[in-house]
């Protein structure tokens, strides 16, 4: 692991203007850094800012203020198309839900030779092939698979056709929003065993987008935790899970589902008391 950061997030501000009268700090003064070749959980409820965090930081959304430096280069919104490219190059994005990026009319193996033939201009289309053969062996698949069409396929193996689709471009940081909290336990811990191997094969960084703190130590190395458009707290996933210093995180802490697990509703007294 590398001390040396490959994202680095200085002062973000991102305010969204639902009316007139009413606004959300979504990002209020967010700093944070990713270590190259490690794992940076980002955890928070529903609303606390953590995916548009990440859709700042690979420049799906344009922050109000603040900076962004993937690998040393600033992050900025663009319509470029060398520009984007570039930056998928860098940074690739995996969501919740794949079906967004899959087209149900066509094989899903068309979604990898898409990119290939975006990133990879060198091969033709039996190398295309092959290579989409190649990334769906790594990612638990097969032929088989890669010949079907969407609804063929479980939510599990959707997701690792996704995740094969953002290796497709050969990046160095993956963003992962949320993308295992829609998976039954038992093919979430299959997806994270994969991530994890794919993570020390590739020499991946890795944005984990995580509302779940049941499954940040399995895959993180770092943490944040985020309320309110805020960073709250933040260190090694050591440190905060066994140590948290905030009611907030204790909080996500003890409503993380686990055997035996009751809700601890005096928890939530605490911190609704906090906020008196």
């Amino acid at each position: 692991m590398s001390e040396q950061p490959i994202i680095e997030v200085e002062h973000l501000k991102r305010t969204f203007h639902l009316s007139r009268k009413a606004s959300v700090a979504a990002l209020d003064d967010v700093s944070c850094e990713l270590r190259a070749g490690t794992c940076l959980a980002v955890v928070g409820e529903s609303g606390s800012g953590k995916s548009t965090l990440a859709r700042v930081i690979v420049g799906l959304e344009s922050a109000d203020s603040g900076t962004v430096r993937i690998a040393g280069r600033d992050v900025k919104p663009t319509t470029a198309r060398r520009a984007l490219r570039e930056r998928a190059k860098l940074v690739q994005m995996v969501f919740q839900d794949p079906q967004g990026s899959l087209n149900r009319s066509l094989p899903v193996a068309a979604t990898i030779d898409e990119m290939l033939r975006a990133h990879r201009p060198d091969l033709d289309k039996a190398g295309r092939r092959a290579r989409v053969l190649e990334l769906f062996d790594e990612v638990g698949l097969t032929e088989r698979h890669a010949d079907a069409k969407p609804a063929a396929l479980s939510g599990g193996q959707k997701q690792r056709v996704a995740i094969a689709r953002a290796l497709a471009a050969e990046p160095e940081i993956i963003v992962l929003d949320e993308a295992v909290s829609a998976l039954d336990v038992s093919v979430q811990a299959q997806v994270l065993d994969l991530l994890k191997k794919l993570r020390t094969e590739h020499g991946l960084s890795y944005l984990f987008i995580t509302h779940d703190l049941s499954v940040v130590r399995d895959i993180a190395d770092d943490v944040v935790v985020m309320r309110k458009g805020r960073i709250i707290e933040r260190g090694t996933v050591d440190a905060v899970l066994d140590r948290p210093q905030q009611p907030y995180t204790r909080l996500l802490i003890a409503s993380a589902p686990r055997p035996g697990w009751h809700p601890q509703r005096g928890l939530r007294e605490t911190l609704l008391a906090d906020e008196a």
